[in-house]
């Protein structure tokens, strides 16, 4: 006879049972208002046959001394974050949680214990807008201290992210500025050179393998800071040689400073130069000349993040990490070199 005890009913297997998906389970249990009445019943019933009961920390998110969800970054200045925390703040006002957000210094070395500080009380939910080193450790600290969804969005390697991660959402950045990079080098662009963001970049992977594949010339990344004025600075310098026809940007920030310098050395965009940005902030459509960029749904990575720790806190199994793709939006910064329309 077997001594093995009986697996427990998961939110997934209730989800089975009903024919729903686990977040509409999730949303049943959270009592949400966007569920229809018969749907509702069906799930409700579902957990009824099963005998299935939403753990300790589920059912404090959904109304009890849980109901404030912590999120923590280290800048909400920047367009990425902010958006991503815009996102989760939707989903959250919907499901009717708060959130309080809390700012880390990029530059401080945080012990374990100095993270959880952070938090009300130990074991309460938690969201971390990952795109640097200090992020990273934040996620490791937490991630056997209390159910943590992790969002990684940006300049972080997300290598380390995805060991460090408990939940992982995440931006494919470094496929899609491999794309951006292709794109670039199929106009007939001899090599892309690279404005870097200040961070481990998978931006800056993607850009480097897509030159090596295509057997080009991979030059050293101009690092800048997260300002339009640092991009600027930088791209003075590598226009001096003529032979630069493409830049890739590590944000649109620093795109529009490339756009500045490329018009005080002389140099025409698109037609003597080449200039894809990321992120596509709310301005890229409207530049003039309308900004090439890579399109990513920052809010929407958002929401992923809080619906995903919503189902952890419900019992589902852990996924397997969720990559969101991105999109090249070609506009009016990216061109033939002119060498090849005359």
């Amino acid at each position: 006879m077997s001594t093995d005890r009986p697996r427990r009913v998961n939110i997934v297997d209730v989800a089975r049972h009903a024919g729903v998906s686990h977040q509409t389970v999730s949303r049943v249990i959270n009592d949400s208002p966007l569920v229809a009445a018969a749907t509702r019943r069906k799930v409700q019933a579902a957990i009824e046959e099963l005998g299935f009961r939403p753990n300790r920390l589920a059912r404090a998110l959904a109304g009890g001394t849980a109901r404030e969800v912590t999120v923590l970054t280290t800048d909400t200045s920047l367009y990425g974050a902010s958006e991503t925390l815009s996102g989760i703040e939707d989903a959250a006002r919907a499901a009717g949680h708060t959130v309080s957000v809390s700012v880390m210094n990029p530059d401080q070395p945080y012990a374990d214990g100095d993270v959880l500080a952070r938090l009300p009380h130990l074991g309460s939910p938690a969201i971390v807008i990952a795109h640097d080193a200090t992020t990273t450790r934040a996620m490791r600290a937490l991630r056997a201290a209390q159910p943590t969804t992790t969002v990684a969005t940006g300049g972080g390697d997300l290598a380390d992210e995805t060991e460090a991660a408990d939940w992982l959402v995440a931006l494919d950045d470094r496929a899609v500025a491999a794309r951006a990079t292709r794109h670039l080098l199929d106009l007939g662009h001899a090599t892309v050179h690279y404005l870097a963001i200040p961070s481990k970049a998978p931006r800056r992977l993607g850009w480097e393998q897509a030159l090596r594949d295509a057997g080009r010339p991979v030059p050293p990344p101009a690092a800048c800071d997260w300002s339009t004025a640092s991009a600027y600075h930088a791209a003075i310098g590598l226009l001096e040689d003529p032979d630069v026809t493409a830049i890739l940007c590590g944000n649109d920030d620093l795109a529009v400073g490339a756009v500045r310098a490329a018009h005080i050395a002389g140099r025409a965009v698109p037609g003597d130069l080449s200039i894809v940005g990321f992120d596509d902030c709310p301005f890229a459509a409207f530049q003039v000349p309308a900004l090439t960029t890579v399109g990513l749904d920052f809010r929407g990575l958002g929401r992923g993040a809080f619906e995903l720790l919503r189902s952890k806190l419900d019992g589902a199994p852990r996924p397997r990490p969720t990559w969101r793709q991105p999109e090249l939006i070609v506009r009016e910064t990216s061109a033939p070199p002119r060498n090849r329309t005359e």
